[in-house]
C-alpha cells in the first residue's frame, strides 16, 4: 500500500480563477470541480479552452455529498459561507480543508478580519503581501507563490514600439485597478489594453488564455497601473517569456521587479513614464531588462516549485 506522503488525493474545489486552477491541477492529485446547470460563475467545471489534464473531473453540485474526498479546497467566500453548509455532508465538513485567498483585503487595507476563522482550516495566500495585510486571528496561514506555464517556444521579441496592459473590466473596476493611471500615462506613452470589456476604454478586447503570452511578446514592455491587487498571473507570464515590466511600486510587485534589472517600479508615475519612454527609444535595453525578468521568473515562479509546494501542502493537511 502507498504511504500517506505519496498517495493521490481526491480534492474537491471550485473553478474560480481559470488560469490559477489550471496551474494548480498540475499537482499530482485528482481534482473534482463542482458544477451547476447553466455553468454559472464558480461552477463552470472544465468549460473553456484550457487543456485540462485527465486528473481533472466534474461533479454536479447535487452529487457532492455522496462522493468521497480527502481534502476540501475552498477559493471564494460564497463557497465557504454557503456551499460548505448546503452542499457538503456532515462528514465532509470535517474533512481536512484549505482556503486559497487570491486577493488582499477589499474593505480595509490592514484591519479587515478574514471570514475563515477556524484553527482547523489552512488559509493559503498567493503572495506574502496578502498574508501581511489580512487579519487572520488564530487561523493558520501559509504562502504559496505563483507558478506558471507559457506556451513552448513563445519568447519576447519587443519589436512593437508600444506597451501592453492586461486588465479585465478596467472601466468598471475603477481607481483600484488604476483606470486613471492608465488614462494619464496613455497621453505620454503608446499603450494597448487587452482584457474583458477593454473596448469600453479604447482597448483591443479580450485575448484567449492560451494566446495571451504570444500576443504580448511583440510589445516593448508590460505596464501594470494597478494600485491594489494580488500579483497578476499575466505579469508572471510576461516575465517568464522574457518581457520587462513597469508598474506601481505597490503590493507584491514591489518585491518582484528590481529597477534597472528586470524593469521599473515606482510610486511616481512621471518616473514610470520616463522609464517607458527610454525603453521605447532603446530596444536593446528593454531586451536586457526582459532577460532579467525571465531570470527572476524561472527562479521564483517556476511551475515545478509551485507543484512541489502544493503537493507538500495537500499532504500536510491530509495527514
Amino acid at each position: 500500500m502507498p504511504n500517506n506522503t505519496s498517495r493521490r488525493l481526491r480534492v474537491l474545489t471550485w473553478h474560480i480563477h481559470g488560469n490559477y486552477l489550471y496551474y494548480l491541477t498540475h499537482a499530482h492529485h485528482d481534482f473534482y470541480l463542482v458544477t451547476k446547470p447553466g455553468h454559472p460563475p464558480g461552477y463552470v467545471g472544465t468549460v473553456g479552452v484550457l487543456p485540462w489534464g485527465d486528473n481533472v473531473h466534474e461533479v454536479p453540485a447535487d452529487q457532492v455529498a455522496s462522493q468521497g474526498f480527502d481534502v476540501i479546497l475552498f477559493q471564494h467566500k460564497t463557497q465557504w459561507d454557503n456551499d460548505r453548509i448546503n452542499l457538503l455532508s456532515e462528514a465532509q465538513r470535517h474533512l481536512p480543508r484549505i482556503y486559497i485567498e487570491h486577493d488582499p483585503p477589499q474593505e480595509n487595507a490592514f484591519e479587515q478580519r478574514h471570514w475563515v476563522d477556524d484553527t482547523n482550516t489552512l488559509l493559503v495566500h498567493v503572495t506574502h503581501f496578502n498574508e501581511l495585510m489580512w487579519d487572520h486571528g488564530n487561523t493558520p496561514t501559509r504562502v504559496i507563490e505563483h507558478g506558471v506555464i507559457v506556451p513552448q517556444g513563445v519568447r519576447y521579441t519587443g519589436e512593437k514600439e508600444r506597451g501592453i496592459v492586461v486588465i479585465n473590466h478596467l472601466r468598471q473596476r475603477g481607481r483600484r485597478l488604476g483606470n486613471d493611471v492608465f488614462a494619464s500615462v496613455k497621453k505620454h506613452v503608446p499603450l494597448d489594453l487587452v482584457g474583458m470589456d477593454a473596448e469600453s476604454v479604447g482597448g483591443i478586447g479580450e485575448i484567449g488564455n492560451l494566446d495571451l503570452a504570444a500576443f504580448c511578446a511583440g510589445y516593448r514592455f508590460f505596464f501594470n497601473p494597478i494600485r491594489w491587487t494580488s500579483l497578476g498571473l499575466a505579469i508572471v507570464e510576461a516575465m517568464t517569456i522574457g518581457m520587462p515590466v513597469v508598474g506601481l511600486a505597490a503590493t507584491e510587485l514591489a518585491t518582484v521587479i528590481r529597477n534597472g534589472e528586470s524593469g521599473f517600479v515606482d510610486t511616481n508615475v512621471k518616473s514610470l513614464i520616463d522609464a517607458m519612454q527610454r525603453m521605447l527609444r532603446d530596444p536593446k535595453e528593454a531586451r536586457r531588462l526582459g532577460n532579467g525578468a525571465r531570470k527572476v521568473a524561472m527562479e521564483r515562479f517556476h511551475i515545478d516549485r509551485f507543484v512541489r509546494d502544493w503537493n507538500e501542502t495537500l499532504r500536510d493537511v491530509s495527514r
